[in-house]
C-alpha cells in the first residue's frame, strides 16, 4: 500500500465515521472504571484505553474494508456509490484485502493484550463484524446485524476493563441501546437505495416494508434506544450529568425523525452524519462527567 493511497484508504473505510460508535466504547470503559473502583478493583488505565481504541479501530476498519470488497460490484452499479474508491480504481482490490488483514491482526493483537477474556471473544466478535456485509443478500434484518456488530464494542470495553462479566446488566443495557440506535439510523440511511436494492435483489427494511414502514420501524428502534438508556441510568444509579445526556439524546433523535419524512428524504445525510455523531459524543461527555465528577 503506497503512501499515495493512504488518503484513499482512509476514505475507503470512512475513518471519520469512527465517531459513531467509538464514544460508546469509551463511555462503557468509564462506567466499568467506576464499577471497579466501587468494588475494590484497579479501574481503567491509560494502557487499557489505548488498547481499546486500537481494538475498536482495527475491527471497524477490517469490517468496512471487507464490506467494500464484497460490495464492489454492487457499488459500481449504483449511481450513488459508483464513485467509491474500489469501483473508480483509486484503491486496488489487493490493497483493500491487505488493509482488511492488517486491521484484523491489529484488533486480535490488541484483544490478546487486553487479557484472557478479550482474547477468547476476539475471533467470534471479528466474525460478526465481517459477516454483516453478506446479510443484506439474504435478509432484510441486516440493519439489526449491523447494530449487533457495533454493540459489541461497549461490551468488549467493559470486559477489557473489568476482566470478565461482573456487573453485566449495565454493559448489556448499553449494548442494547447501541444496537437499536445503530439499526434505527441505518434504516434511515438505506432509504436512499430502496429502489436500487429492490431491483437488484438486495434486502432491507425499506425494501420489505416501504418508506413509511421503514420510518415507523426506525422510530420504534430509537424509542427503544431511549427507553434502555433511561433504564441503564436507573440500573447504574447514575447522576444528573448522565440524565442530562440521555435527555439531550432523546431530543436529538426526535429531531432526526422530524426532518426525515415520507414526502421529503432530502435530509437523510444530515440525519445520518451530523445528528448521530452528536448522539455518541454527548453520551461520552455526559458519562465521563458523571463518573469522574459526580
Amino acid at each position: 500500500m503506497a503512501r499515495s493511497t493512504v488518503r484513499d484508504l482512509a476514505s475507503l473505510v470512512r475513518l471519520s465515521h469512527t465517531i459513531f460508535a467509538m464514544p460508546f466504547a469509551l463511555a462503557s470503559a468509564a462506567l466499568a472504571h467506576r464499577f471497579m473502583l466501587e468494588h475494590g478493583g484497579e479501574g481503567v488505565t491509560l494502557r487499557k484505553v489505548l488498547l481499546i481504541v486500537v481494538a475498536f479501530t482495527g475491527a471497524r476498519t477490517a469490517a468496512m474494508a471487507f464490506n467494500r470488497i464484497v460490495d464492489r460490484d454492487i457499488d459500481a452499479a449504483n449511481p450513488r456509490t459508483a464513485s467509491r474508491e474500489i469501483p473508480r480504481g483509486a484503491v486496488s482490490l489487493r490493497a483493500a484485502w491487505t488493509l482488511t488483514i492488517l486491521a484484523s491482526a491489529a484488533f486480535l493483537a490488541a484483544a490478546i493484550a487486553l487479557g484472557p477474556w478479550p482474547a477468547r471473544l476476539a475471533l467470534p466478535a471479528l466474525a460478526v463484524v465481517l459477516l454483516y456485509s453478506l446479510v443484506k443478500r439474504v435478509s432484510w434484518a441486516a440493519h439489526l446485524v449491523l447494530g449487533l456488530a457495533l454493540a459489541l464494542s461497549p461490551g468488549g470495553a467493559w470486559v477489557a476493563v473489568t476482566g470478565g462479566f461482573a456487573g453485566w446488566p449495565l454493559p448489556l443495557a448499553l449494548m442494547i441501546a447501541v444496537a437499536t440506535w445503530v439499526a434505527g439510523f441505518d434504516v434511515l440511511y438505506s432509504l436512499q437505495d430502496r429502489e436500487f436494492d429492490a431491483t437488484h435483489g438486495l434486502h432491507s427494511i425499506p425494501v420489505r416494508f416501504g418508506v413509511r414502514g421503514a420510518l415507523v420501524l426506525s422510530g420504534l428502534l430509537h424509542i427503544g434506544t431511549v427507553a434502555v438508556l433511561f433504564a441503564l441510568h436507573r440500573i447504574g444509579d447514575l447522576g444528573l450529568f448522565h440524565l442530562a445526556g440521555v435527555t439531550a439524546i432523546t431530543g436529538i433523535l426526535a429531531y432526526e425523525h422530524a426532518i426525515v419524512r415520507p414526502s421529503d428524504l432530502s435530509r437523510i445525510d444530515r440525519a445520518f452524519f451530523d445528528l448521530n455523531g452528536y448522539v455518541s459524543l454527548v453520551y461520552l461527555l455526559c458519562t465521563v462527567l458523571d463518573t469522574w465528577l459526580a
